[in-house]
């Protein structure tokens, strides 16, 4: 055979190499993807609906032990968890023996420290199911049952980068005022037949405290991560500037996501995608208040973003901060995973999981039927602004591949 003919011959021999590795292994690869992507779907459909149970089988460890050892740099639970009602349950009916005021921030709160010596953080209740916060998308009070629901929808979404939640009721009276320390103590009153106390925080005012019905006070507990896991806070780049007539760069730069890709550690790694990740989850709860995100302490941006702190969410129903989305608006990428799974979670599917999740809670009901609602019609909101981006961008640019094996080791 001629040179010629074998250099044509060879050309065309790559030509078919090249079509079969674009158009057939990448097509498999993706879609064996889309195949697993199911399966988590299913799996986390049918350990959805959890009971609370006092009871661990098959261990002699504690459920603040076994909750310690499940978190990892890119999970605090894994996928499955068959003692999750075992720990939810302690967190729900362990007996107090400490009581402080809660770690510094805005927003009241108190640090318990339960039998066993595990630490949680209970948020009161300050608003009826069915009330409305107008004003700001951040107005108002955190909301103890978005801490709640919140969680479940972490888990619903397959990110497993909240904390534990659950709610709780407590008698401030016998439960709390005895092991309470002098600082949170002198911090109680009464309104009218009510037990109240307002705690220490920037906006905890002796004129707006938080009151028992009686002395039982409904609250959520949140599981502290363990310390071996310090946390370090971030400056969120979408971050707003809660001030009047000011505006954020991001909400008025489009080109915006690409000074961010250039700042580390949205330049590599999974932090970018984690933001992006956020926003969607923050979009279906109405949380616009994410100025400052939490990360675990010298990751060098291969820690996940860590979902705390979402009580300022499920506030209003009728408002829809599409702001909240601006991450994926302006980046136009997306995790190919958190795509399948919003898709899954069409035709009503999210609201039944919701409620199936949150069923056995011991406030249920957590949400009122409003909020379950415009979860479900933000989600056709987030698909459709996927699907704008996509028609501008090309599906190959906007759905990223990010597939990380986790260990739990």
């Amino acid at each position: 055979m001629k040179l010629k003919q074998r250099v044509v011959l060879l050309a065309i021999l790559l030509v078919i190499f090249i079509f079969t590795k674009v158009f057939l292994i990448d097509n498999l690869d993706t879609s064996a993807a889309n195949r697993e992507d199911q399966r988590a779907f299913h799996r986390m459909m049918a350990g959805l609906r959890v009971e609370l149970v006092p009871k661990l089988d098959h261990t002699l460890q504690s459920p603040w032990e076994i909750a310690a050892q499940w978190v990892v740099p890119r999970e605090v639970y894994p996928e499955e968890t068959p003692e999750l009602g075992a720990i939810l349950h302690a967190m729900a009916t362990k007996k107090i023996i400490k009581a402080d005021v809660g770690y510094k921030g805005t927003q009241l709160k108190a640090l318990l420290i339960l039998e066993g010596g595990q630490k949680v953080v209970f948020k009161p209740k300050r608003y009826n199911r069915d009330y409305v916060v107008e004003g700001e998308p951040y107005a108002g009070y955190d909301r103890h049952n978005a801490e709640v629901a919140a969680f479940h929808l972490d888990r619903i979404l397959g990110f497993r980068r909240a904390p534990l939640v659950v709610g709780r009721f407590v008698n401030l009276r016998t439960e709390i005022k005895p092991v309470a320390t002098e600082q949170l103590l002198s911090t109680f009153l009464t309104v009218g037949n009510n037990t109240c106390f307002y705690g220490k925080c920037y906006y905890c005012r002796e004129t707006e405290p938080a009151c028992a019905d009686g002395d039982t006070m409904e609250g959520s507990v949140t599981l502290w991560l363990p310390d071996v896991w310090p946390l370090q806070k971030h400056r969120h780049p979408w971050g707003r500037t809660y001030r009047e007539g000011k505006l954020a760069r991001w909400e008025y730069d489009e080109s915006y996501c690409d000074a961010v890709k250039k700042t580390s550690p949205y330049d590599s790694g999974p932090r970018l995608l984690d933001i992006i990740d956020t926003a969607v989850f923050d979009y279906l709860i109405g949380n616009a208040d994410r100025h400052h995100y939490e990360s675990f302490q010298d990751d060098e941006g291969a820690s996940m973003l860590i979902l705390l702190d979402n009580a300022k969410s499920f506030g209003n129903p009728s408002l829809d901060e599409r702001s909240i989305l601006a991450p994926l608006y302006q980046c136009c990428i997306i995790r190919v995973s958190t795509w399948n799974r919003l898709n899954s979670l069409k035709n009503g599917v999210l609201k039944s999981a919701l409620e199936s999740a949150m069923a056995h809670d011991p406030i249920s009901p957590v949400l009122a039927d409003p909020h379950l609602d415009a979860a479900a019609q933000r989600l056709l909101s987030v698909l459709a602004t996927v699907k704008q981006c996509t028609d501008q961008f090309g599906t190959d640019s906007v759905l990223v591949e990010d597939r990380m094996p986790l260990s739990h080791l």
